[in-house]
């Protein structure tokens, strides 16, 4: 009884969503993909080692690049091999962004091929400098600013941002290998991510639910969008890095034009949620201390908000998209390639239609959200 009278209905409510999603990215993350190793199960171990030896006497340097092969002893750090040493060797083929190089000292992951009886290792392949240890203290140190900043607020905050990454690539990715159509999955994805981050975050109030219906609107718009001017350029959809792989790895069937149109509107969900959020915030503020306003003076006072915070918003959104082709433009000038060239190539004008398309849909939700808070907010005595 005195729980129940302390947390209240409210925080109640709130502590049995924040539990489900909690157990729902559980989940998610335990939960297969479906889609396993070709090898066989138990023919290889993965493992961190640390390189003792490298002999560079195989390669060859080709400007800022190397060619050629180093020959690599390295001591294995975990597993049930820890402790053993192995002679191996890294192959570099001449690209800076496929092609690793190892220094005496580094730590390496390491793929240990076992023998047919799987007691010993027959082969120990150096995969890439070992990476998992950085990750995992880059992610606590977000975790543990986050939390220490915004207290429960930012646990919340935590919580939709695991539940996110875990939808992305427990369920969005591999319903896509499948065949799933990739633009109304990745909207339903949006959309149970969009409601989970709003109410998660802000709770169950008319804001949130003015935030939400906002979004999702804007989100709509921007699919929309996304779906006329890809047609309208011809963007196929391979103009990203790994897609065209994906056809020759046996999945030949895939939607790449759709997976980029998926793309533009899942990319440009986050800030579209974000600017929503705000005009709701601010109408809310209004809507509380002017009890007795009508819905067309919020419904105004919504859209003055918005006016005010897309400029900037949609300036974000351009430097977040440029500096994912900032070394490409660079090229282009470098060479002294004409500007209808350059935007006349498909991987160009995909970039445009990405970027543009996205500041669109911040554009767009703005009076969608001011729309909706103006039939959520306002009470009815006031309508």
């Amino acid at each position: 009884m005195m729980i129940s009278r302390f947390l209240g209905r409210d925080r109640r409510r709130d502590l049995v969503f924040v539990l489900a999603v909690a157990l729902a990215s559980a989940g998610l993350l335990l939960s297969p993909t479906g889609f396993g190793s070709p090898y066989p199960a138990g023919s290889s171990e993965r493992a961190k080692a640390r390189v003792l030896v490298v002999d560079d006497a195989n390669l060859k340097a080709i400007g800022p690049v190397r060619q050629g092969e180093q020959q690599l002893v390295v001591r294995v750090l975990s597993g049930r091999f820890s402790g053993r040493t192995f002679d191996t060797h890294n192959a570099m083929i001449g690209k800076l962004e496929m092609d690793k190089y190892f220094s005496v000292g580094d730590t390496a992951f390491v793929v240990l091929d076992l023998s047919a009886d799987r007691t010993d290792v027959a082969y120990a392949n150096v995969i890439d400098h070992y990476r998992l240890d950085a990750t995992l203290l880059l992610f606590g140190l977000f975790a543990l600013c986050l939390v220490a900043f915004a207290g429960w607020t930012g646990l919340k905050s935590l919580l939709s941002f695991v539940f996110a990454g875990a939808v992305l690539v427990k369920f969005l990715m591999p319903a896509m290998l499948r065949g799933w159509a990739p633009v109304p999955t990745a909207f339903a994805v949006v959309v149970a991510l969009t409601a989970v981050t709003v109410f998660l975050v802000g709770g169950f109030t008319r804001k949130g639910l003015a935030a939400f219906a906002g979004s999702i609107g804007g989100v709509a718009l921007t699919s929309v969008l996304a779906f006329v001017f890809t047609r309208l350029f011809k963007i196929h959809g391979a103009v990203r890095p790994f897609t065209e792989n994906l056809l020759y790895s046996g999945f030949g069937d895939l939607d790449l034009a759709g997976l980029f149109m998926a793309g533009i509107f899942l990319a440009s969900s986050g800030a579209v949620l974000d600017l929503a959020m705000d005009i709701a915030a601010a109408m809310a503020e209004v809507a509380e201390a002017h009890p007795g306003i009508r819905r067309g003076a919020l419904i105004r006072s919504g859209f003055s908000v918005g006016r005010a915070v897309v400029g900037t918003q949609t300036t974000t959104l351009l430097l977040a998209y440029t500096g994912g082709f900032t070394a490409l433009v660079m090229t282009f000038i470098a060479q002294g390639v004409p500007w209808e060239n350059v935007i006349n190539m498909v991987f160009v004008s995909a970039e445009l239609v990405h970027t543009l398309v996205g500041s669109f849909g911040l554009v767009l939700v703005a009076p969608v959200t001011a729309l909706a808070g103006g039939f959520i907010l306002t009470r009815p005595r006031a309508r």
